[in-house]
């Protein structure tokens, strides 16, 4: 039985060699150059600890008892698969055993390892920070090799953007002892020095700069050329001492679309057929690079004829006259677009202005002959189109009313394209909308004819709250003032109105408070209702106002000095319809009593007490827009009339020169003329106020102050301050400041007063921000005036000159806000010190 036992333990075990021999010998057996057919017996995942087998076997397509080939597509496309998710840094599929021609494979898996945590160096801690928020790696996601390159480009195109293009970025891993499978990523940053564009040069441009030959005495073809290109290229510049807003540095999309404005420039002078044909960079010793751009210039080409096809409504004289392009003009593809489709003065406000809106205008080059190209405007006219629903959105603030009474567009009225463009206008003007913001939905119905219109508007704050301190006469003077642009009178018992006080119905309530002490006290109130009645444009005005100047330095003393005024208004204005809707007409009746006690300022009039009654009437017309903050076209225009009746025609005195002050100057008497006019021209860029614009603002100035009879003599209040900020930091009614920069605080006037005044200023404006949270603009400026005490002695070309720049910036709780520094360049007679380099502060006014 023993040996029966040993034997077969032998024979077993010669067996299990036998069997483990014959598995070698096949897969030792496998032919890659004879593939062969298997039956997938098993498939095991092994060398992962974190991940799912039972979604990495779904993705590698291999399952039990499916026949495969080995070598074969099958297992390639599987091991293909694993790799593509990224998630591994070694994938094998071994073939374990075959038993009966059925495969048993093992896929082994090696995990990338997971990110612990990452830091840099070489770089700031806000370079860092900025870094972080771009490249968005998060703790315990596995590191791949995406991961580490997209990582190394957001590093690296940050540091180019910024002008380091030599930038290096080395990544280091460290495995993490503290936690299993987890490394500690290193990005090591070198920035090298910034590298700035040394110079722009174009090769093939020898026309463009042909037409300036005149200039050839300081600058020949060639140079005039590349520079009208460079200006063309609006965010790659060369490094040169001018160019201090735009930084030369070179990045990748902006130099891209400056190619594409390089070509725009070429089409915009006749080249149509201009193109880009390579550019190149040098880089220099000194660590800049030159930019080398060849350009293929093309033909230049012209219009010839321009015909037009299908246009009933018009004659093709009219809308030829209209387009206003000519045989023989320089072909302009851009100019034939913006004279068709989006000149407020052009063709298809021609058409869109008469309900047109389904119009449409496709011109087509039907002959091109050697430098000539005839246009065909091909017209379809449509059927007019009349207003059906006009909706308003997004005014959360303002009542509906008071948005509806500005849209010019009615249901049921014809369309016109004119009339929508002047709603966007008239709600910009209310100053409570975001005028970056509005817009109007068209929903057109080209089968019933009709047209829907939504204007939506978003709500900014137009409360402004003035706390502020100013310089003026040798004193601070405190300001304190609240002004509701949007206030509603009737909800003034409504508690659930106040947010924190009524609004909504357009109505605007000003209050105002400066004060130095004892010795200046100033008090203002005023109300506007912008619709009086609610059916019409008119609007309603009442102010009461009170300031005091004296040397009293408490509430008991006695004064040995003081200056007070009262007084009172009401005025009602309306929206005039001739010559044109931007023409207003305002009158107001005006009460002020005046109290002057031992008074040196005044020269003719020093201590008493006098009235005046005045009627003023204003025509203005304002056309200025679209954003009131920075207006980009128009004009404004105002001229003003204000009398007081002749009371010397009618008292029965005889005003000799021996009748004292008080009995002269009881009721006070003048006729009172101003006028000034505003012109907004937009040198460059958008006119439309939906980006920067550079911006020349013009402006003339007149006023004077005539009397009825020489023996009472010109009247002692009303008159004009000339020279500095206009503001003296406070504001003594009976007084009219006005700001000529480059020159102390009054220091133009004449010593017994000024009686007229002219004043010219024109202002290179350029916005930095057209934010509604803040409007900030620079300014550049020349401006000239003079004041006269006698008329006779006016003469409007001896002025006083000035030049300077500054900022203003507008917020909508403070209002305006600006300081410019001016340079008066010429000499006061009888005075020193006022010209010359002088500081001006701008609070809630502009000059």
């Amino acid at each position: 039985m023993k040996n029966k036992f040993l034997l077969a333990v032998i024979l077993l075990i010669s067996f299990s060699s036998f069997a483990q021999e014959d598995l070698k010998t096949q897969l030792n057996k496998i032919d890659y150059s004879e593939p062969k057919e298997y039956e997938i017996g098993g498939v095991t995942i092994s060398g992962i600890q974190y991940l799912d087998q039972n979604v990495l076997l779904y993705l590698t397509g291999l399952e039990i008892g499916q026949k495969i080939t080995i070598p074969g597509d099958k297992v390639t496309k599987a091991v293909k698969t694993l790799w593509e998710q990224g998630l591994f840094s070694d994938v094998k599929i071994t073939l374990v055993k075959v038993i009966n021609e059925r495969a048993f494979l093992d896929i082994y898996l090696e995990e990338r390892p997971r990110l612990s945590r990452f830091s840099f160096s070489g770089i700031k801690k806000s370079e860092a920070d900025d870094i972080r928020d771009l490249i968005k790696l998060v703790k315990g996601t596995q590191v791949t090799e995406n991961t580490l390159l997209s990582s190394e480009k957001s590093i690296k195109d940050y540091f180019v953007d910024k002008g380091f293009r030599n930038v290096t970025v080395k990544i280091s891993q460290e495995p993490d002892t503290a936690l299993a499978n987890s490394v500690i990523l290193k990005f090591d940053v070198t920035k090298n020095e910034r590298v700035k564009i040394n110079d722009i040069v174009f090769v093939g441009n020898e026309t463009i700069g042909k037409k300036k030959e005149i200039y050839n005495f300081y600058r020949d073809d060639k140079e005039l050329a590349d520079a009208k290109l460079r200006r063309a290229m609006k965010e790659t510049k060369r490094k040169i001492w001018y160019n201090i807003f735009k930084p030369s540095k070179l990045l990748p999309e902006e130099f891209e679309t400056d190619k594409a404005n390089i070509i725009e420039k070429y089409n915009e002078l006749g080249f149509r057929d201009a193109r880009i044909t390579y550019d190149s960079i040098i880089t220099n010793e000194d660590n800049t690079i030159n930019l080398i751009i060849g350009i293929d210039e093309g033909q230049k080409y012209y219009f010839r004829n321009i015909t037009w096809l299908g246009n009933t409504k018009y004659s093709s004289e009219i809308l030829t006259r209209t387009l206003g392009i000519r045989s023989g003009d320089v072909y302009n593809h851009k100019i034939l677009e913006d004279r068709l489709l989006y000149d407020p003065a052009g063709v298809m406000s021609v058409y869109q202005d008469n309900g047109y809106l389904f119009s449409n205008i496709q011109p087509v080059e039907v002959l091109v002959e050697n430098d000539s190209i005839d246009i065909e405007m091909r017209v379809y006219e449509g059927k007019q189109a009349r207003v059906n629903k006009v909706t308003i959105s997004g005014n959360t603030r303002t009542n509906d009313n008071v948005v509806i009474r500005e849209i010019r567009t009615r249901p049921g009225s014809l369309y016109k394209r004119s009339e929508v463009q002047r709603t966007i206008r008239e709600l910009a003007q209310l100053g409570y909308f975001d005028p970056e913001k509005l817009n109007v939905d068209f929903q057109p119905d080209p089968a019933e004819g009709t047209v829907d219109l939504e204007y939506i508007v978003e709500e900014k704050p137009s409360d402004q709250v003035e706390i502020s301190g100013g310089w003026g006469a040798g004193v601070i003077v405190g300001t304190l003032g609240l002004t509701f642009n949007n206030f509603s009178l009737k909800n003034i018992l409504n508690p659930k109105a106040y947010r924190p006080l009524p609004s909504g119905d357009g109505q605007k309530l000003s209050i105002r408070a400066q004060a130095s002490g004892l010795w200046y006290q100033s008090y203002s109130f005023n109300f506007t209702e912008p619709w009086f009645g609610g059916k019409k444009p008119n609007s309603f005005t009442t102010s009461v106002y009170h300031s005091v100047m004296s040397d009293a330095y408490t509430t008991n003393d006695t004064s040995s000095y003081f200056y007070k005024v009262t007084g009172a208004g009401i005025g009602l204005g309306q929206r005039l319809k001739v010559p044109d809707d931007y023409f207003t007409l305002y009158s107001e009746l005006g009460f002020k009593h005046y109290n002057l006690k031992d008074y040196t300022r005044f020269s003719l009039y020093q201590t008493g007490h006098s009235d005046n009654i005045s009627l003023k009437t204003v025509l203005g017309r304002h056309s200025a827009g679209p954003n009131p903050i920075f207006p980009t076209t128009g004009s404004t225009f105002s001229l003003s009339v204000e009398l007081t009746p002749p009371y010397s025609w009618f008292n029965g005195k005889v005003y000799t020169d021996d009748m004292t002050a008080q009995e002269r100057y009881k009721w006070i008497e003048y006729h009172k003329y101003k006028f000034s006019g505003q012109w907004f021209t937009t040198l460059a860029g958008s006119r439309d106020g939906s980006s920067r614009a550079l911006v020349l603002m013009t402006k003339f100035e007149f006023g004077m102050l005539g009397m009825y009879s020489k023996d009472v003599g010109p009247s002692p209040f009303e008159g004009f301050q000339l020279g500095g900020d206009g503001l003296y930091g406070y504001n003594l009614y009976g007084l009219e400041n006005i700001g000529l920069r480059g020159y102390t605080n009054n220091s133009l006037t004449p010593s017994n007063g000024g009686n007229i005044y002219d004043k010219f200023a024109v202002e290179l404006r350029y916005p930095l921000s057209l934010a509604p949270t803040a409007t900030l603009y620079a300014i550049g400026f020349v401006e000239a005036g003079n004041a006269w005490y006698k008329s006779e002695n006016f003469d409007p070309f001896d002025v006083k000159r000035s030049a300077g720049f500054g900022v203003r910036i507008y917020m909508p709780m403070i209002g305006m806000l600006g300081v410019d520094w001016g340079y008066g360049f010429d000499e006061i007679e009888g005075s020193t010190g006022v010209n010359g380099s002088n500081f001006h502060f701008v609070i809630g006014q502009q000059f």
